[in-house]
């Protein structure tokens, strides 16, 4: 695997800025340094990845920097989102990466421990760094130095009918400290089935095979028993984390809804809930506003996930941009992402995505995610991070990680034994950081 080590710091996002200087290796210096000033006027590149509303207002917002000042233009070029990892690593290995990237976040660790991407560390105005989310913050960490920011974040919550849980006598959470235990999460699947919901959980199992979403889930369940996917002190080793005691037994609960047969393994869409089949939900916030609310309206709950022993965890996480090694003016690429993160351009997308923005800034001024408003509980959780939302693993073996530990998800659900299943991942994590010698930061 390629490994170029950039350790410079880049400066200054804005147009005018105070400087900061930095130092790159010697096979590239492109992007090492910032002067704190712009060099001239400027045309600088920046994937984007996917389409529809999210990338049409994405192209607004860049048109509108480009009409702010005269300094800079931005030019996208847009990369279809299935392969966009494949397109971000031939553009590396042909040394023609963009000046700003936008990239997954999870893909951050990779990026940055390969050298593509440069630390934004001293790039954000201190204003700026101050009204980052604290999930933010840490997702886009690497090596204790920031080299990713969001417009968003995300979060993994419980919807469910408040008349459904009052038909089946259970008691309604009212935030993160109140979540259900994991046994009591149990019993209301059993009280819901015998109310007459036949599969009474959706834990969408159709999102799981395509991507991320067994990672993003479902990790919060291994979390909350007080384990991780990988020992986070130093990134060596999954064993002892991933397949320690509480998570087998925590695991072994997840499986009990599938062989109890309270699941709804077979949708492709999310009829269950909006039809009330499946009266409780194990989704992302985006469903809020995706047809939730609209079915459920008044008689919508939104509740955190169960507590396996050491409190409600959720997952978090999202789309990021960063600056590249390529990036000729630093500062110029900059700039584009101090606009990024201003509070218009962020609501701008909310309004489009329907996302919790990434400053606290924007989240006030929003309608749902807002101090008390209807998904206040995501909000709640990602400033609450570490403790609440958990990022995935900050490593460059994450890819590895997230492989081995849906598929260890994928043969727990179907009726695999689960110690196996986890030892199975374990081993497979292992043998990927023996292989890449530790993954060693230098």
């Amino acid at each position: 695997m390629r490994r170029t080590i950039v350790v410079a710091v880049c400066a200054a996002l804005g147009l005018t800025i105070s400087g900061c200087s930095g130092s790159g290796d010697t096979a590239s210096s492109e992007g090492s340094s910032c002067d704190g000033k712009i060099d001239g006027k400027r045309t600088i590149s920046t994937f984007y990845h996917g389409g529809g509303a999210e990338k049409k207002t994405f192209l607004g917002v860049v048109k509108d920097f480009n009409k702010s000042q005269d300094q800079v233009t931005v030019k996208v070029q847009s990369v279809p989102e299935g392969t966009y990892n494949d397109a971000v690593q031939a553009a590396s290995a042909s040394d023609k990466l963009p000046d700003v990237l936008d990239f997954d976040g999870p893909n951050l660790y990779n990026y940055a421990w390969n050298g593509d991407l440069i630390p934004l560390d001293d790039c954000l105005k201190a204003g700026t760094r101050k009204q980052l989310l604290p999930s933010i913050i840490q997702q886009g960490t690497y090596d204790k130095k920031l080299y990713g920011v969001g417009a968003f974040d995300s979060g993994v919550v419980l919807y469910a009918y408040k008349s459904a849980l009052k038909k089946a006598g259970a008691r309604i959470p009212t935030g993160i400290d109140d979540a259900w235990t994991a046994a009591e999460f149990t019993d209301v699947l059993g009280k819901l089935k015998k109310a007459g919901y036949a599969r009474p959980l959706d834990t969408h199992m159709w999102y799981g095979r395509q991507g991320e979403w067994f990672s993003y889930a479902f990790s919060p369940i291994v979390q909350s028993a007080g384990g991780d996917l990988i020992d986070r002190d130093g990134y060596k080793t999954a064993a002892g984390a991933l397949d320690k005691p509480e998570v087998v037994k925590a695991m072994r609960t997840f499986q009990s809804w599938y062989t109890k047969k309270y699941v709804d393994t077979e949708a492709q869409d999310d009829t269950p809930f909006l039809k009330k089949t499946s009266p409780i939900a194990w989704n992302g916030m985006w469903a809020y506003k995706n047809g939730y609310k609209k079915a459920a309206g008044d008689d919508l709950a939104v509740l955190p996930l169960p507590d396996f022993g050491t409190g409600s965890k959720t997952g978090m996480g999202s789309w990021q941009f960063g600056i590249t090694r390529k990036a000729e003016d630093p500062d110029a690429a900059a700039a584009f992402l101090e606009y990024l993160l201003t509070k218009k351009s962020l609501l701008t997308m909310y309004d489009a995505v329907g996302a919790p923005p990434s400053t606290t800034a924007a989240l006030k001024d929003t309608d749902i995610y807002a101090p008390n408003g209807p998904m206040s509980l995501v909000t709640d959780s990602l400033n609450q991070a570490p403790k609440v939302a958990v990022s995935r693993p900050q490593t460059p073996a994450y890819p590895t990680i997230t492989q081995a530990f849906s598929q260890a998800i994928d043969d727990i659900s179907l009726g695999k034994d689960v110690p196996d299943a986890l030892k199975k991942a374990v081993d497979t994590i292992d043998q990927d950081i023996k292989d890449n010698d530790g993954y060693p930061v230098k």
